[in-house]
């Protein structure tokens, strides 16, 4: 390991030790999941800041917090006896290389399509031989996590079933299913129908269009909210900066304020 990663891992470990941290031992792998996740969203809202201003100084700062939640399940697992650091690098390596077999093999394949293809029916072969085959009567979507955020497992299990031949032929028959999940909702708002279940089904909709069209719906919908924020802060500095207050101004002058904001 280098000299700043083993420093980390000691300090970890150091923390763990008793005379340590009083806080830092009481976790265990369970304590610290919400924390992974929470750090997992702050390093992706650092990326979409990078891309954006191409300053990756916050960037750097991220990662550095998801590797210490890598590091300090680490050190829990050590201290248990299941498992070390070097078991998990040893282990993150050795599956790297045997699914990139055009690369530290003989196998040829010259496109990422290609690539992705093969990875799967790797993973395939692996989960069989390691005893994980897909149970009989299972579904080919149960490997996608029911807990994920909902964006990102409605990408997920579309995904899926479009590499099994499940999927739209083109752009427009999307777009037809869109114009169809909106004129449901219409009705439903019109007649009482349910209103939610229309608008998850226009959502659906509007989400298999972007992966149609290799867009990450989760980035979109980021950088949109990035925008608004923006925008919306713009409104908010023009009405202090003319006396006006938030709440207290029609739609019509919040309307102009909001072009003003696009134009700028």
């Amino acid at each position: 390991m280098s000299e700043s990663f083993t420093e980390l891992y000691t300090t970890m470990a150091r923390l763990r030790a008793p005379g340590g941290c009083p806080w830092d031992r009481e976790q265990t792998h369970g304590s610290l999941a919400q924390f992974l996740i929470e750090e997992c969203y702050e390093l992706f809202d650092a990326i979409q800041h990078s891309e954006a201003t191409d300053d990756t100084a916050h960037l750097k700062e991220e990662l550095g917090d998801v590797l210490l939640q890598v590091v300090f399940h680490s050190v829990i697992a050590e201290e248990r006896g299941d498992f070390t650091f070097e078991d998990v690098a040893k282990g993150i390596n050795e599956k790297l290389i045997l699914r990139h077999p055009h690369v530290f093999g003989e196998e040829e394949l010259n496109s990422a399509e290609e690539v992705l293809s093969n990875w799967d029916e790797l993973k395939r072969r692996q989960r069989e031989a390691s005893g994980q085959a897909e149970k009989r009567g299972g579904s080919i979507l149960d490997e996608i996590p029911v807990h994920f955020p909902s964006l990102l497992e409605a990408q997920k299990i579309t995904k899926k079933a479009a590499k099994v031949g499940f999927d739209w032929e083109n752009n427009e028959q999307i777009f037809l299913k869109i114009e169809e999940e909106a004129s449901e909702l219409r009705s439903a708002i019109d007649g009482g129908g349910n209103i939610e279940e229309e608008v998850g089904d226009l959502l659906f909709a509007v989400l298999n269009l972007a992966r149609k069209l290799d867009v990450d719906a989760e980035s979109a919908l980021k950088k949109t909210n990035r925008k608004f924020r923006g925008r919306f802060k713009f409104i908010e500095e023009s009405l202090e900066a003319s006396g006006e207050q938030l709440g207290q101004v029609s739609l019509e002058r919040l309307d102009i304020l909001w072009n003003d904001a696009k134009r700028r």
